[in-house]
């Protein structure tokens, strides 16, 4: 059945399970609090099947907007031909997982307040915002050996 179309058409390897990871899922997972404003990653558990999004929510992240008892609100921008509609779903928290991508962003938070009050007391400036890596240093080449000339060997056939 090479064209068909279901609910969970081609997602043989997108809902399987990791290698040495089937079976139930660890409680820690039901253990993890989420909150209105979080960010979260729905990564699909193919174990379970209650609460399942559909497969184009899968690796998508998305904010809580709402939490439950058993499952989780979660508002994820979704491009339909032109333009990018917000959906509200509500996923299982089986399928749900903390987001790592405001790390970063929070990190630099406290590192440029605490760079305001060092300048605040001293009055020197330091670079706050993000660069882009600084081009590698120079290096100079010795030519006291010689420099040795490489050729490519000649083509052969071994026919």
């Amino acid at each position: 059945m090479p064209n068909s179309y279901g609910y969970r058409a081609k997602t043989r390897d997108m809902f399987a399970r990791d290698f040495r990871a089937h079976g139930m899922e660890h409680l820690s997972t039901y253990l993890v609090n989420f909150k209105v404003g979080d960010y979260v990653d729905i990564k699909v558990n193919g174990a379970v099947h209650k609460g399942m999004p559909h497969k184009f929510y899968h690796g998508k992240t998305g904010r809580v907007f709402n939490v439950t008892r058993r499952a989780i609100g979660v508002e994820v921008n979704k491009q339909v031909n032109g333009r990018i509609i917000r959906k509200r779903i509500h996923v299982r928290v089986e399928h749900l997982r903390k987001s790592r991508c405001r790390e970063d962003f929070l990190r630099r938070v406290v590192e440029n307040d605490l760079a305001s009050k060092e300048f605040k007391k001293t009055g020197v400036k330091t670079m706050e915002k993000r660069s882009p890596g600084a081009p590698l240093g120079e290096k100079t080449v010795s030519l006291k050996v010689a420099p040795i000339t490489i050729s490519p060997l000649k083509y052969d056939p071994m026919y």
